[in-house]
This record gives C-alpha cells, structure tokens and sequence, in this order.
C-alpha cells in the first residue's frame, strides 16, 4: 500500500513553517498522523501577511521545506497551503429556490441551486477576491428551520439558506500560490489559516458549545468562531503582539530588539519600571480584545459561547493575557493545547496551521498524494466541512 503523506506549509510574516506527516497503523488497526519532520525558516518579501516580493518568498519557503524534506527522510512535491493575511474575510448571503421534483422532495440538485443562489446575491462583494470556503451555515424549508443541516430528503415547496463564504483577495491568493509553485512544489489546495489551525486546538466539544479561536500573531489576530460544531464566523485584525513591542520600545526610549525581550518576559534585573511594563503590555491587549468582543457583538455572539476563547499562536503567552481576555470579553479563556501525538516534535501551538494542514490532508477521502483533488471552493468546503460534524 502506497504511503499517505501530506505536506503543510504556512506562510507567516515572520516565519514560513513546513510539516510533513503520515498516516501510521498501530498493531490493533486503528490510525494515527505521525509528524515525520518540520521545517522553519524567515519569512522574506512579506508584509502584514502580503508578498511584495515572490522570489524572497519563494526562497524562504524552500529553506523551510528542505529542513523538513531532511528531517523526514522522504521527498514530497505537493502540498496544501494557508491563506492568512489582513485581506481574509467573509461574506454571508441567503438564497432560495422552488424543490424540482414533483413529489416535492429535496435532492442534491435543489441544494446546489439554492447554494447557487447564495453565490449570485454574494457576487457585487467578490470583485478582485476569491471564495476559499463556502460553508451552509442553516436551511430553511417552507419557513422551518432544517435541524441536522441536512435537507435531502425531506418534503416540501420552498429551500432557503444562509452561507457563509470565506474569501481573500485574488492577488494575494495567486501570489502566494506562485510563490510556493516557483520551488517546484504543487499546491493541491488551500484552506483559510483559522480554521486550518482549529483543526489541532479546539475539541469536538469546544466546537459543538460554542467557542472563539484568536490566533495573536506578530503583526495579525485572527478568529474564527464555532457553534453547533459550524465555523460560523471569520475574522482578521490589523494588530498583533509586534505592536507591544513598539509600545515599549516608544514609551520606555528602548531599542526594539529589548523591548521585545522585555515583552516576553526575558530581560529581569534591567531596572525598567515593572509596573508601567505592564500597563503598557495591558493596554494593548485590552485593544485586541475590544476589537474582538465588538465582532461577537456584531454576529450576536457576544457573551454566548460556553467553551469560551482559546488563545493560540506566538503571543498567546504574553503578560497576563488570559486575564484580560475573560474580563473583556466575560467568557472562559484557556491557552490553546496542540492536540499531537506523544513524543512529537512540535509542542507549540503556533505549529497549529502548518499542522492541521497535513491533518486536513490525512483525513481526506481522496489520496493526498494522487493530485486528482479539484481546486476550487465547493471541494474545499467538502472535505473541510466533514470533518466538524458530531
């Protein structure tokens, strides 16, 4: 039997990750992904996540996947890759149609036409962007709501529903692709950080409670929100925990490369003022979580998800963050625990996306090595979609 590989690359600001894992069998039949090897490099030609140069991309990330292709023992040239960036964001729309058959039950074709429908209302916001993800967030049929989010079969006269789809801007899409491309490696497909990073730091039951993952990155804080097991909601900010760093490095008159040691917790006994440090600190993670519980606001989440907020990604560590998050938002705040096999290589959840890329690999239904895999947003949402049902 051919062997299951799959390769995740993602690309940050300020770090390309690469992982490679494979499907493995234990002796009693069961499976598991085993991480064979990991690759990381700097990020190059990049800003806020935007490529303003590929080749210096391109270069990164072929660093980052010879560390990984060397640690691993093994070759790989197709890959699945994360789309992040301040240009990723969302749009729902809601579309009907009239059920086909004369015997007035729902068929795979009323569901496509409906989720058609939804496409051509969402169609004036999608000039210079592309659908990642298209996601039936609820259906209704003759004015009742579908529970389930399964219509076929049913009876009845009129099909609605409500979609979410997850977009990012068209360049950006094609730069990032070009960039990985340009090393010789396939990109089989793409999936939107947050909710690749999901894959490996929220539970089935976080997701079936209702819960916020907010992954504080360098220059970005990204969130992607969870109820009823549905990724109901996507979000990116243009702020991250560099900008704590700026914060010090301003108000204390210190260079950047302390003030991001002092950040971290990693420059004691220097004689700066402890207690203003940590104002400082405070006070910009007050502003990412205000950014945050006015999106819950906004999407009538705020207060209303029971597994709380789950905070991932390199800045998850700072000061008391846990703190501020579950005052500014009133909910449960817990770091993110990266869910791997024992005696893995990678412990840090800022691995998340890379990682959970292989694992969206893995647990697909086709080959992940075969390359037949259809490029294009209904495929992706599948394969994705499948694997939050309960």
């Amino acid at each position: 039997m051919a062997r299951r590989i799959a390769t995740g690359i993602d690309i940050g600001t300020h770090q390309v990750k690469v992982v490679i894992a494979e499907v493995v069998q234990t002796k009693s039949g069961s499976t598991y992904p085993k991480i064979l090897g990991t690759g990381l490099s700097e990020s190059k030609g990049l800003r806020h996540g935007y490529i303003v140069n590929i080749a210096d991309v391109s270069r990164s990330v072929a660093e980052a996947h010879a560390q990984a292709e060397q640690a691993a023992g093994v070759q790989t040239k197709k890959t699945f890759l994360s789309i992040g960036g301040i240009g990723l964001d969302e749009i729902k729309t809601t579309g009907e149609t009239i059920i086909q058959r004369a015997d007035s039950e729902v068929t795979d074709l009323d569901v496509e036409k409906v989720i058609e429908a939804a496409h051509t209302l969402a169609e004036p916001n999608l000039t210079n962007r592309r659908i990642l993800h298209q996601i039936p967030l609820s259906y209704t049929l003759d004015g009742h709501k579908v529970h389930g989010n399964r219509p076929q079969g049913m009876n009845g006269t009129k099909l609605e529903v409500e979609v979410l789809f997850i977009t990012t801007l068209k360049q950006h899409h094609d730069d990032l692709v070009a960039a990985v491309e340009e090393t010789g490696i396939e990109v089989l497909d793409e999936m939107a950080s947050p909710l690749a990073g999901s894959f490996v730091t929220l539970s089935k039951e976080q997701k079936m409670k209702g819960v916020v993952l907010a992954n504080i990155g360098a220059e970005t804080v990204s969130i992607v929100i969870y109820d009823h097991s549905i990724p109901v909601s996507i979000k990116m900010f243009d702020i991250g925990s560099a900008n704590i760093t700026d914060d010090l490095a301003l108000a204390l008159r210190i260079p950047p490369e302390d003030a991001e040691k002092l950040k971290l917790n990693k420059l004691a006994g220097e004689g700066y003022p402890e207690k203003r440090v940590r104002s400082i600190i405070q006070q910009r993670l007050k502003t990412i979580f205000t950014l945050i519980e006015a999106h819950l606001k906004e999407i009538g989440r705020s207060r209303m998800l029971p597994a709380g907020i789950v905070l991932a990604g390199g800045g998850a560590g700072i000061g008391d963050i846990r703190e501020i998050a579950k005052s500014c938002l009133k909910l449960p705040s817990r770091t993110a625990q990266l869910q791997v096999p024992e005696n893995t290589q990678i412990k840090d959840s800022s691995w998340a996306v890379a990682y959970g890329l292989t694992i969206w690999g893995l647990t697909s239904e086709q080959e992940t090595q075969a390359g037949t895999m259809v490029r294009n947003a209904g495929n992706s949402f599948t394969k994705f979609f499948k694997q939050f049902l309960p």
